[in-house]
């Protein structure tokens, strides 16, 4: 099912993703696509891939900018997200808000790193956050899209976002993927739910 659902959108997403690419090459130079190490199946590590919607040197504008915002710091440890990020480029803002800066996880998807649905993919700084929880994470593939993605997920803490991981590897089934899948085209057109 995952190839099946990742191979026809990609062939259907590719002139998007096309113009995508060149107009991250235009406005902001360099590569249009980057890749993260995560944390996948059984703790595995994997590169996922994103468009870049960030600045070039990220890192130093992140320290930098947490270094000014010392208030900022605490909404940073809790999601590993900054309302009004000063690293996200005006093109990524709207990729993230339209979810495009995630249609190259559909490689991953082919390479059998990640599944159609799931988990999201996280970093090995994150695995601490899921506590009693890890195993659960550990025992399937990060998802491009799941539980979290269709609930509201930049309204949301860490805590209820591992929650609802864990809720939903306890609770899969086939059709509740199906359920999600369809839930996130709804999630998708609506900009409030993205980012």
């Amino acid at each position: 099912m995952d190839l099946v659902i990742a191979g026809t959108a990609l062939v259907m997403a590719a002139p998007v993703m096309i113009v995508v690419a060149l107009l991250i090459r235009i406005t902001a130079g360099g590569p249009a696509v980057f890749s993260h190490s995560r944390i996948g199946f059984g703790g595995k590590p994997f590169d996922c891939y994103k468009f870049r919607s960030m600045v070039a040197n990220s890192e130093e504008v992140l320290k930098a900018y947490l270094e000014a915002n010392p208030h900022v710091c605490k909404e940073w440890e809790e999601t590993h997200k900054i309302r009004n990020d000063p690293r996200v480029t005006l093109l990524g803002w709207m990729l993230r808000k339209s979810s495009l800066d995630e249609l190259p996880q559909l490689f991953n998807i082919i390479r059998g790193d990640m599944s159609c649905v799931g988990p999201r993919p996280i970093v090995k700084d994150e695995l601490i956050r899921y506590g009693d929880h890890l195993g659960e994470y550990l025992r399937t593939r990060p998802g491009l899209t799941g539980l979290w993605q269709v609930s509201g997920r930049s309204s949301m803490d860490y805590a209820n976002r591992v929650a609802l991981d864990s809720q939903y590897v306890r609770n899969w089934s086939i059709w509740l993927d199906i359920v999600i899948l369809f839930r996130t085209v709804f999630a998708v057109m609506r900009f409030d739910r993205a980012a």
